[in-house]
C-alpha cells in the first residue's frame, strides 16, 4: 500500500464534518448516489462514441448493500471508474475551485448546515459523518481488470491506495459505520431515505428484498429489486402522462388530498435550463398561512435538495405546489445561500411569468370547463393574488389582468337569455365602458353589501357607469400601487363624483347653494369637530346625504385594519353632502329658516350624519345615543 497525506484544506474539511455537521448527516447516502449516479452519466456518454466501454457488466445501476453484524453499507456503480492516479487525484483534494469559500462558509451558524456539502465537490467527504473508516474500490472503464485500486482512509488526514484486481468496471464504497450509525445498515432506513432524497435519480437504485433475521441467520440473501420511482414524471413526454398520474403525483409529492383545480408542466431550455410541474390546488390547503411550509419542492439535476423552497415563488403565489428541476443550481444548495444565486432570480421570474399568464389565459378562455377551473381559483386565491399588486411592482401589470372583482355590472339584473360571471376583470371592464367615461371607478366598503348600497353609486348609476367593488382589506392596501391600467386611471367614487358634473349642473350647484348657506352653516356648527365640512351636493339621486372622504384621507377599511392590531386610529375628517332635492333634507331647511333656534334641530342634524356612516357600512362611536335619538323621533312621530 502506498500512503499519502490529504490536502490541508480536506483534512480541515473532515474535522468539521466528523465534529459539527451532523445536524442532517443523513444527507451523506443521497450524496453517494448522486455521485454513482453522475459516473453512469459519464460512461453512458462516453458510450455514444467508445461503445466498446460499455460492454458487459449489465444495465447502469447503483446497487446498495449492508452487513448489519459486520456494521457496513456499500454503494457500488458500474459507471465509469476510477484509475489509481484519479483515486490520489479526486479523493485527496477538494474540488479544484472554491476551496477556502467553501469552509469559510462553514462558520458560526452555517458550520451546522450539512446542506452545504456538496456545493464545492465535497460530497463524497460526507461519508466521514457517519464512517469511521471508508474504503473504496474501483476500476476504469477504460483500463484492464488487473489496474483497479483500492483507497482507504480513516478521515485522520491520511489515505493509503493500492493496485487491486477488480473483473467489473465501476466503484464501490464501503462505509464502516460509526456506533451511533449503525442504523444506516437496516434495509427500511435505507429504502426511507432513497424515495425522501434519490427516488428520481435516472439509474435504477438496487437493494435486497427484505430478508426476516431467521432466513439470514440461515445464510438467505434476499434479491434485488429496483426501490427508486427511476424516471420522474415530470421529465417525460406530457403525452405520455395519463391524467391519473398527475393527479396521484399531485396527491403523493404535494401532500394535498383534493383534486388540483390546474396544472402546468413545461420545459425551459436557454441561458437557463429547468423542468417544473406545477400545480394549483382546488381548495385552499391547510398550512396556507403556515410560514415555515410554502413553497416549491427544489430538485438539482433530478437529485431533491429541499421541501418547501420560498425563493422560488413570492408569498401572493404561496398557495401553488408542485417541483422545480434545475440544471443550473449547485446540488445542495443551503437556504441561505439561495437568495445570493443569480440563477435563482431568474428562476423565480421565469416561474412567476408563466403562472400568471396561464392563470390569464384560464380567465380569457372561451372554454366553460377551463372558466370554471379559474372561478374556483379566483374564490379560494384571489385576494391573495392581490396582494402581489402592492409587492411586485415587476408583475403588476400580469396581475392586474388576472385579478377579479363583482361590480354593478356583475350584481346587476341582466337581460333575458343573458348571463353574467360572478366577477369580471380589468379587460372586460374597459370592453364595457360607455363613450365619454375616462376612468376605471372603484367603491371600497368593508362588505358587498356595504358597497352595492353605498349612495356613492347614485352618480354613477345616472350616468350609466359601472363601479367595482372593492371590499377586501387587502383592497384598500392597492388603491395606493394600481392607479392606472392600459393608460385609464383608477378613480374611488368616494371622491370622484364631482367630476362628473358638467359646468352647467356645478353653477346650478353653486346658486343653489347660496339660498342654504345659512343651514349648512348651522350644520357644520352642530355637528362639531364630527365633520370637516357639509355642502351641497349634485352626486345624490335618492339619499339624503353621504360622508365624503377627503382626497389621502385614511379609508374605512385602513382604519379597521388599525384597530384589529392594536393601533391608535386618527378621527376621519370627512364632509357630509346633503342632497337639496331630497325631501327630508328640504324640510330641515324650511324649519331651520323658520326657527333657526329650534331645539331638535341639533338631534335631527346629528342622526343625520349617523345615518350616512351606517349606509356605508361604518360604526358609530356613539351608538347608545343615536338609539336615544331614534327613540325619540319615533315617539314623536306615533304621537
Amino acid at each position: 500500500m502506498t500512503q499519502h497525506s490529504f490536502q490541508t484544506e480536506v483534512t480541515q474539511l473532515l474535522q468539521l464534518m466528523i465534529h459539527s455537521l451532523y445536524s442532517e448527516r443523513e444527507i451523506f447516502l443521497r450524496e453517494l448516489v448522486s455521485n454513482a449516479s453522475d459516473a453512469c452519466d459519464r460512461l453512458r456518454f462516453l458510450g455514444l462514441t467508445q461503445p466498446e466501454l460499455l460492454a458487459g457488466a449489465g444495465d447502469l445501476r447503483v446497487t446498495i448493500t449492508t452487513d448489519p453484524e459486520a456494521r457496513t453499507l456499500t454503494i457500488s456503480d458500474n459507471g465509469i471508474g476510477l484509475t489509481e492516479a484519479e483515486a490520489v487525484e479526486h479523493l485527496g483534494t477538494i474540488a479544484k475551485s472554491g476551496t477556502k469559500a467553501f469552509l469559510e462558509k462553514l462558520s458560526g451558524d452555517q458550520a451546522k448546515d450539512s446542506r452545504l456539502i456538496g456545493q464545492f465537490g465535497v460530497g463524497f467527504y460526507s461519508a466521514f459523518m457517519v464512517a469511521h473508516r471508508v474504503v473504496v474500490e474501483s476500476r476504469s472503464a477504460q483500463a484492464e481488470a488487473g489496474a483497479g485500486v483500492r483507497w482507504e482512509s480513516s478521515g485522520d488526514g491520511n489515505f493509503a491506495t493500492e493496485t487491486i484486481t477488480r473483473e467489473e468496471r465501476g466503484t464501490s464504497i464501503t462505509l464502516h459505520l460509526k456506533d451511533d450509525a449503525t442504523d444506516f445498515a437496516q434495509n427500511w432506513k435505507l429504502r426511507e431515505l432513497i424515495k425522501k432524497y434519490s427516488d428520481y435519480v435516472t439509474y435504477p437504485v438496487m437493494l435486497p428484498k427484505y430478508v426476516s433475521d431467521e432466513d439470514r441467520a440461515k445464510g438467505v440473501i434476499g434479491e434485488l429489486e429496483q426501490v427508486n420511482a427511476g424516471v420522474p414524471l415530470w421529465t417525460r413526454p406530457k403525452d405520455e402522462i395519463t391524467e391519473e398520474q398527475y393527479r396521484d403525483f399531485y396527491r403523493s409529492a404535494c401532500k394535498m388530498w383534493d383534486e388540483p383545480a390546474t396544472r402546468l408542466h413545461f420545459h425551459v431550455e436557454g441561458m437557463l435550463s429547468f423542468t417544473a410541474l406545477i400545480f394549483v390546488p382546488g381548495q385552499r390547503p391547510m398550512d396556507l398561512f403556515d410560514r415555515d411550509r410554502r413553497g416549491l419542492h427544489l430538485y438539482v439535476r433530478r437529485v431533491f435538495v429541499m421541501d418547501d423552497c420560498k425563493d422560488l415563488l413570492p408569498d401572493y403565489l404561496r398557495f401553488v405546489r408542485g417541483i422545480v428541476d434545475s440544471d443550473d443550481l449547485p446540488l445542495n444548495v443551503s437556504r441561505e445561500m439561495l437568495q445570493q444565486q443569480d440563477t435563482v432570480a431568474k428562476l423565480r421570474k421565469q416561474l412567476v411569468k408563466r403562472i400568471l399568464d396561464h392563470l390569464h389565459k384560464l380567465a380569457a378562455s372561451e372554454d366553460e370547463k377551463e372558466r370554471a377551473a379559474f372561478a374556483g381559483i379566483d374564490r379560494s386565491f384571489g385576494t391573495i393574488l392581490r396582494e402581489g399588486l402592492v409587492t411586485d411592482p415587476e408583475q403588476r401589470e400580469r396581475l392586474a389582468k388576472v385579478t377579479r372583482y363583482r361590480s354593478t355590472w356583475t350584481v346587476g339584473t341582466p337581460a333575458e337569455g343573458e348571463t353574467r360571471p360572478e366577477t369580471t376583470g380589468l379587460e372586460d371592464y374597459l370592453k364595457r365602458m360607455p363613450e365619454g367615461q375616462d376612468k376605471i371607478y372603484f367603491a371600497l366598503a368593508g362588505s358587498l353589501d356595504a358597497a352595492k348600497s353605498s349612495p356613492h353609486l347614485e352618480a354613477f348609476a345616472k350616468k350609466g357607469y359601472e363601479v367595482l367593488f372593492w371590499v377586501d382589506p387587502v383592497d384598500e392596501w392597492v388603491v395606493s400601487h394600481l392607479t392606472e391600467f392600459e393608460k385609464k386611471p383608477l378613480a374611488n367614487v368616494a371622491t370622484a363624483a364631482a367630476d362628473l358634473a358638467s359646468e352647467d349642473e356645478k353653477k346650478a350647484l353653486e346658486e343653489q347653494a347660496k339660498s342654504f348657506e345659512g343651514f349648512l352653516g348651522f350644520c357644520k356648527t352642530a355637528l362639531g369637530e364630527g365633520v370637516k365640512d357639509v355642502r351641497l351636493t349634485n352626486r345624490l339621486t335618492d339619499s339624503p346625504c353621504v360622508l365624503v372622504e377627503e382626497a389621502g384621507g385614511m379609508g374605512a377599511q385602513f382604519e379597521e385594519m388599525m384597530r384589529r392590531m392594536g393601533q391608535p386610529v386618527p378621527p376621519r375628517q370627512r364632509a357630509l353632502e346633503l342632497n337639496a332635492e331630497h325631501p327630508l333634507i328640504a324640510r330641515l331647511q324650511a324649519l331651520h329658516a323658520a326657527d333657526a333656534a329650534d331645539s331638535r334641530l341639533p338631534g335631527y342634524v346629528t342622526v343625520l350624519r349617523d345615518q350616512a356612516l351606517l349606509a356605508e357600512g361604518g360604526q358609530l362611536e356613539d351608538a347608545a345615543g343615536f338609539a336615544r335619538r331614534v327613540q325619540e323621533l319615533m315617539a314623536k312621530a306615533i304621537a
